[in-house]
């Protein structure tokens, strides 16, 4: 023991021989993976400028790199596909925080039904074109049409920059993007459990998908509330805790789900959901830690699936014309025709109808979906594979670079989100009874109303209102607008809501 100790000191002192031909290159890894990292995070500048979504940037950069130094692509798929899935897990995570069941609520059907239903007709109709237009077999086709099925709205708003879509289309969006990846998930691993394309076998689909959508919301309610009670009741003695807690429980609530045999995914998505708009000892840190881990998520899911791409490959098998056509189909015909009849249901003007079936673009989920169909093994993966890159790559550069113009021209309503670095808060040691935060619905009783014409009650009063990042001075004659935030002492929370939001604001199925 005292040898061994001494020969590992002696490697340190000495910085000569083996210690620094180990540590040389990794210090020159770490280089690397720092350098590309803050070009990531400034390629969203210049993605802004260019109206270039910064995940298109990340997989064709990575992909372009790994033909150029074909040594950046020799991670396993096995390794890739547990990293982006650990990504993945983090992004639906905060992405439930972002909706909320505040504005889930606004929309649940027409939510869950786009997200079911339309996941659904995209992979047969994918599947249905890829086997009779260009031939292949119906297990790969129908594999093919259920990794191309998700969308990525989060693409559409990485493009958009700092102006975010207003009102039901933005939350129809984001809710579809967040229930359609574990729809799309679960259906895969289904397929590939049932090992054949036969009538016997559909109805193991059908059985084993229903199933992990079951079980995933159950345990993602479940979870949401024990680890909600367990944010409120358990104190810790370090503030950098609090966020890391949430993010390990996160974590579990995933793993609880997936050995249950549910979707672990949309277990992960039901319990941010449950969490958004409840409060909780930092829940503004934590907030924003999800916030950056998603981001990171996104950057790290994109360059991991870009470096196992062989760009030289791609004319191979007819990929990347196989790829191409369906792109223009899932972009011009699948998408508009039948998610489209699914969407007739849904309450929406015509401008918002056509802005929502455009923007179905492709993420992530599709790839990491396509690393699932390599790994099972099936025939013709790789051609699969390569063609699920062409179309994502297709629909982030081509579809994604048109969303501004046709946001522009469709007059889709935006609201500038610009950056508040700073920021003034108030600590408490108990919870504080009675203060409660809205935002100004625009066409709310509180939208152009003084301070003393709002109906609130003499009990209730208005202690701060917030306007493009900064402070407003309250007074009796101060007049609320759209887009305020505003901080009120009342008991009557349910009261409350109705005067700062607007009660014909809910999509309807």
């Amino acid at each position: 023991m005292c040898r061994e100790v001494w020969s590992a000191l002696s490697l340190v002192t000495l910085g000569e021989g083996s210690a620094m031909t180990d540590v040389e290159p990794f210090g020159r890894a770490v280089l690397l993976v720092a350098l590309i990292g803050t070009m990531a995070v400034l390629s969203s500048r210049f993605g802004e400028r260019l109206r270039v979504p910064g995940p298109a940037i990340f997989l064709v950069g990575a992909a372009v790199a790994s033909a150029l130094w074909p040594g950046l692509g020799t991670v396993g798929i096995p390794a890739v596909e547990e990293i982006v899935t650990v990504a993945l897990t983090v992004i639906l995570f905060d992405g439930g925080m972002n909706i909320g069941r505040r504005r889930f609520r606004s929309a649940p059907g027409a939510t869950l039904w786009l997200g079911v239903a339309g996941t659904l007709v995209t992979a047969v109709a994918t599947a249905v074109l890829a086997h009779e237009a260009f031939g292949l077999d119906w297990r790969i086709a129908m594999l093919l049409g259920t990794a191309l099925s998700p969308t990525d709205p989060a693409v559409v708003f990485s493009v958009l920059g700092r102006r975010e879509i207003a009102g039901r289309t933005g939350t129809l969006l984001e809710g579809e993007s967040g229930a359609n990846d574990p729809v799309g998930i679960a259906l895969m691993v289904a397929l590939l459990g049932a090992g054949g394309a036969s009538w016997h076998s559909a109805g193991e689909v059908v059985v084993e998908f229903c199933r992990q959508m079951v079980i995933g919301a159950a345990v993602g309610i479940a979870g949401g509330l024990l680890l909600l009670a367990f944010m409120r009741r358990v104190p810790l003695p370090a503030a950098g805790l609090y966020a890391l807690r949430v993010l390990f429980g996160a974590l579990v609530i995933y793993g609880l789900g997936t050995l249950a045999h549910g979707s672990g995914f949309l277990a992960v998505f039901t319990a941010g959901i449950v969490l958004g708009d409840e409060r909780a000892p930092y829940k503004r840190e934590i907030e924003r830690f999800h916030s950056s881990l998603a981001s990171l998520g996104e950057i790290v899911a994109f360059i991991m699936l870009g470096l196992t791409i062989r760009v030289r490959d791609l004319p191979h098998g007819g990929a990347l014309w196989i790829g191409l056509l369906l792109a223009l189909a899932l972009a011009f015909v699948i998408r508009p025709v039948f998610v489209g009849l699914v969407l007739l249901p849904v309450r929406l003007r015509r401008s918002e109808r056509v802005f929502v079936l455009w923007t179905g673009l492709k993420g992530a989920v599709p790839i990491l979906l396509g690393t699932f169909i390599l790994q099972a093994g099936v025939p013709d993966a790789e051609r699969a594979y390569a063609i699920i890159f062409v179309v994502v790559a297709f629909s982030v550069i081509v579809q994604g670079g048109t969303v501004p113009t046709l946001t522009h021209r469709l007059g889709i309503p935006l609201r500038v989100v610009e950056p508040e670095p700073w920021s003034l808060g108030v600590r408490f040691q108990e919870e504080p009874e009675g203060l409660h935060r809205y935002q100004v619905a625009p066409g709310s009783p509180a939208d152009g109303a003084t301070v003393d014409d709002l109906p609130c009650g003499e009990d209730a009063w208005v202690s701060f209102v917030i306007r493009e990042g900064r402070l407003v001075p309250v007074r009796s004659g101060t007049e609320m607008q759209a887009g305020d935030e505003v901080l009120v002492l009342a008991d009557d929370a349910p009261h409350l809501e109705t005067v700062f939001t607007k009660a014909d604001d809910t999509p309807r199925t």
